[in-house]
């Protein structure tokens, strides 16, 4: 990261923010995520479930291999999260979800 960063800096993810809204307005609505710290990147987080992330997920034609799962919350939420370009910004994408019976996580692991 670069303590000179200006706004400009951030112009390829705003503009693949704008064009997200031309071309896929009608997928449901997720949270956005602009920093310095990655100035080449978008997050794009889903927090109303898999189904949602799955829609875009299919949208950007992201591969399903390449879709990683996790959970936290002490078992409770499962996370998927893939990363695409997109009109000249990096896309990651992140999908929240519940998990109904909490998953524990095996010793050791991390």
């Amino acid at each position: 990261m670069s303590q000179n960063l200006t706004l400009d800096d951030l112009s390829a993810p705003m503009r693949a923010l704008r064009l997200l809204a031309v071309d896929f307005g009608h997928l449901p609505a997720p949270t956005f995520g602009l920093s310095p710290i990655y100035p080449n990147r978008l997050e794009l987080a889903l927090h109303s479930g898999l189904p949602d992330f799955e829609a875009w997920r299919e949208a950007l034609d992201a591969v399903p291999g390449d879709v990683e799962y996790r959970v936290q919350g002490d078992g409770r939420t499962r996370v998927l999260r893939t990363t695409v370009a997109y009109a000249g910004a990096e896309l990651e994408l992140v999908g929240y979800g519940d998990i109904a019976a909490p998953v524990l996580a095996e010793a050791g692991a991390a």
